[in-house]
């Protein structure tokens, strides 16, 4: 008997339609007529001189990117050049290995730290998605690395610089978010505990009928903020006052999102919001988000300081675990996991 192969990278060759367990509901499908293109969709941040002359004037900036946007591009971030390159070539080497090696990483348990899979949940959707990724754990680097795939032999040192580099990106961009609200600057960072970073490599092999499914559908993202790299093909798109907008790869620069946690300390003054991956029939698409997030005994609330008569209490407080197992089985669907957490 003929088995279906696991992952769609090793699919997609046998194909020239999309099987029955991607397409999506009518109701929802990318109108790929509709697409709305534009470069300057979402603000883009010059970092230079964060931590000096500019920091002022930057940490305006990004207030109003996490008010109006909850999306942000950012330039002069300080990773090498070539530590984004490395990151971007040990991951398509690694999805471009014989089927029986990327299968030695394989799982659909998602609370296995080191795992490829594929689609989001394959225990609980009805819908597959049109993506393969590889998960990964990154802090505390030496509790992981040795768990991550051996082949392509750069792989650990490469991936590992290049956790290294976001995670001290992360930290930077997390004082300037706690300042932007008006907080002490280490405030969100004393709120993580012992701090967690997870990455995924996504893989979105070309879709010979890309107008039926995504990549990935519609979500907000369950940690505190995502630091995306991607290849030069795009398809990512942000839900800007009701439109979908792509947002187009520009070379070494990165896209920040802030995530539900963020929304949650802000007490709503910031949003984390809905973004979604199309596929295209013609190349593959590739994209790294590191996830920057609390750790699982971290108790999350809003911060006080951003209570008063005007802003009454918006969540009640959680462990980050409940949440993020919450995220995990009930599956992207349109309305954010944060919305369970409301007081």
């Amino acid at each position: 008997m003929a088995t279906m192969k696991p992952l769609v990278t090793d699919l997609v060759s046998t194909l020239d339609h999309v099987p029955s367990n991607f397409i999506r509901p009518i109701g929802d499908r990318p109108d790929l007529q509709l697409q709305f293109t534009t470069t300057d969709s979402i603000p883009t941040i010059d970092l230079q001189g964060l931590d000096a002359s500019n920091r002022s004037e930057i940490i305006q900036k990004i207030a109003h990117a996490c008010r109006n946007y909850g999306f942000f591009q950012i330039v002069n971030h300080g990773v090498p050049e070539e530590v984004i390159n490395n990151m971007m070539s040990v991951s398509k080497e690694f999805f471009n290995l014989p089927e029986s090696e990327r299968m030695k990483n394989y799982s659909d348990d998602p609370l296995k730290t080191t795992r490829l899979s594929t689609s989001f949940n394959v225990k609980t959707e009805k819908v597959s998605n049109w993506r393969d990724y590889l998960r990964l754990h990154c802090h505390p680097l030496e509790d992981y690395v040795h768990e991550w795939p051996a082949n392509p032999p750069s792989f650990r040192e490469d991936v590992a610089e290049y956790s290294r580099q976001l995670r001290r990106l992360a930290l930077r961009l997390l004082d300037a978010i706690s300042e932007s609200l008006g907080l002490e600057k280490d405030y969100i960072n004393n709120t993580l505990g012992k701090h967690g970073q997870h990455m995924a490599i996504n893989y979105y092999p070309p879709c010979p009928e890309p107008d039926l499914t995504y990549g990935l559908p519609a979500h907000a993202d369950p940690n505190v903020i995502t630091i995306l790299l991607q290849n030069d093909v795009a398809g990512l798109q942000v839900l800007k006052d009701g439109k979908w907008v792509t947002i187009n790869p520009v070379p070494n620069t990165f896209i920040v999102n802030i995530g539900d946690q963020i929304q949650v300390i802000s007490n709503d003054r910031y949003k984390s919001v809905l973004h979604r991956a199309l596929v295209n029939s013609e190349k593959e698409r590739m994209s790294i988000p590191t996830f920057y997030c609390p750790s699982p005994d971290a108790i999350i609330r809003p911060a006080p300081q951003l209570i008063d008569n005007y802003h009454t209490v918006q969540y009640k407080e959680f462990e980050y675990n409940e949440y993020y197992n919450k995220f995990w089985n009930r599956g992207l669907s349109k309305e954010t996991c944060v919305d369970m957490f409301k007081v």
